[in-house]
């Protein structure tokens, strides 16, 4: 794993309980007209949440989601919202790239960026839980990508 900080795995499965356990930004929207939002589910899994994104003068200033989610898709989703606030779309789409090359285990990733995230890194070994590990993920990159979303 490239990082600077190894995680055996009790820190990694430490890491993902914690935020599947108390849930930062797990949270109905406050203000639904000052957020971009959408909406995502599993077939294979419990997963079905609203995620919420919102931005002012180019930078994310809050990130939330809600719904229901097996304890990967919490942590990871947990774990995203705290790694956008703060960063412009462009750093949070690097952020979610390099999340996406660790998560698929064939590309090299920049693992100074991933934070929290890291404890992921072996999620590729267990292929029925990358959708799990990355739900959360995908549906903020859409709303990334997004040529609306509020600025």
């Amino acid at each position: 794993m490239p990082t600077s900080v190894e995680l055996n795995p009790m820190m990694m499965r430490e890491i993902i309980i914690d935020h599947y356990n108390a849930p930062r930004h797990k949270s109905a929207c406050p203000s639904p007209a000052e957020y971009e939002t959408t909406h995502s589910s599993s077939v294979n899994c419990i997963d079905d949440i609203d995620v919420y994104l919102k931005q002012e003068n180019g930078k994310i200033v809050d990130a939330l989601w809600q719904g229901t989610a097996c304890a990967i898709s919490t942590a990871s989703t947990d774990i995203l919202c705290d790694l956008l606030i703060g960063h412009t779309k462009e750093e949070a789409e690097s952020i979610i790239a390099e999340y996406t090359k660790m998560i698929t285990g064939k590309e090299d990733y920049d693992a100074s960026i991933l934070d929290e995230a890291i404890a992921f890194a072996n999620t590729y070994r267990q292929p029925s839980r990358i959708h799990c590990a990355t739900i959360g993920w995908d549906a903020f990159r859409e709303l990334l990508e997004k040529e609306d979303v509020h600025s």
